[in-house]
């Protein structure tokens, strides 16, 4: 099946308006909506129209929250009059403007849900990426993964408890959240004047631009995830002294198998930890790990990685992932992008759920 983005552009659309009953004739008084009744069917509220056929003098316009510029403009040409829906940011255009309304209004009858919400979604996401790219280095990129990686951490399946949430903006004063969240701050000010953004969501993507940035693979970020009003419980995050099995035990109470430990693991390719260029994301840590440069006293070698680290290659089930992830680097990106996104999607609460 033909991708929502696909089929609107087939359509000679490039962006659509999600709530039918918010476009009306400014030059006339009909509205059109739609209704649960009937299967979905169409029906218009008993106003008074237009004359038929409706004059192009009419404007029709978007009231949507935060959209701009999605208005039809009269215009005329040698073909005769013809009204182009658009004319400033986010907008589009076709031939006829009943055409365009027609369209308009098919298309949520046309597209499943899902995939409606993929073309709203892309327009926001795409919005929160360039808000993070403006004030994103690869210097800072590991310091945005850690701290989606502390937010969405939290999580308990057992007590159904914490997770990706944006609860980690009320826990910044713990010890392992040090020096967190200063950059996102700007960037959240300024994408709520666009649009509204909830942590959250903001930390989700932050997360995934900033893997992206450093070469490491993209990861489509879903949207819609609520905020909470409290910190989580303390003592949910592995800690940096576990060994094997501890950590297995962790990730197991947060829904995630040893492979997923593993391949999350590989997020301290960049960073301070020492796993060859602390700005690339590849799968140098595992290289390294399997070459167990601590053991030497020669130099800095000894100061690499952290002890839970250090106590993957020590676990043969875990051994047997660092082998595979270390003699395949699009293997190891495959399974780290699904690893992520069910990562960020853990524990988190979604609007109209």
């Amino acid at each position: 099946m033909a991708t929502a983005t696909a089929l609107l552009q087939s359509l000679g659309l490039s962006a659509l308006c999600w709530h039918p009953s918010s476009l009306f004739w400014t030059g006339g008084t009909r509205r059109i909506r739609r209704r649960a009744i009937d299967g979905g069917r169409w029906r218009r509220d008993r106003e008074p129209e237009p004359p038929y056929p409706r004059p192009f003098s009419s404007s029709l316009r978007c009231q949507c929250h935060g959209v701009e510029g999605l208005e039809t403009e009269s215009r005329r040409d040698s073909g005769g009059s013809k009204s182009t829906i658009g004319s400033g940011k986010g907008c589009f255009s076709s031939a006829y403007g009943r055409r365009n309304v027609i369209l308009m209004a098919m298309v949520p009858l046309i597209l499943p849900s899902h995939q409606i919400v993929e073309v709203v979604d892309s327009r926001e996401v795409s919005v929160i990426q360039t808000g993070v790219r403006n004030v994103l280095s690869k210097t800072k990129a590991a310091g945005i993964l850690r701290m989606a990686f502390h937010d969405a951490g939290t999580f308990d399946v057992n007590e159904n408890s914490g997770g990706m949430n944006g609860s980690i903006i009320y826990e910044l004063d713990r010890p392992e959240n040090a020096g967190l969240g200063k950059s996102l701050k700007k960037v959240k000010k300024e994408i709520d004047q666009i649009q509204q953004v909830s942590w959250a969501d903001l930390i989700a993507v932050a997360g995934a631009v900033a893997i992206l940035l450093c070469g490491g693979p993209e990861i489509p970020v879903r949207l819609g995830r609520l905020d909470a009003r409290m910190p989580d419980p303390q003592g949910k995050l592995p800690r940096e002294s576990f060994d094997a099995s501890s950590l297995k035990r962790c990730f197991l109470e947060k829904g995630f198998s040893t492979q997923e430990l593993v391949a999350l693991s590989g997020a301290h390719t960049i960073g301070s930890k020492g796993f060859g260029d602390p700005n690339v994301f590849d799968n140098a840590y595992y290289k390294i790990l399997l070459e167990k440069p601590w053991t030497s006293s020669a130099g800095m070698s000894s100061m690499i990685g952290l002890p839970s680290d250090r106590a993957l290659v020590e676990d043969d089930e875990c051994l047997r992932w660092i082998k595979i992830y270390a003699g395949d680097q699009v293997k190891f990106f495959d399974d780290f992008r699904n690893a992520y996104i069910k990562l960020v999607d853990s524990g988190a609460l979604w609007e109209g759920a």
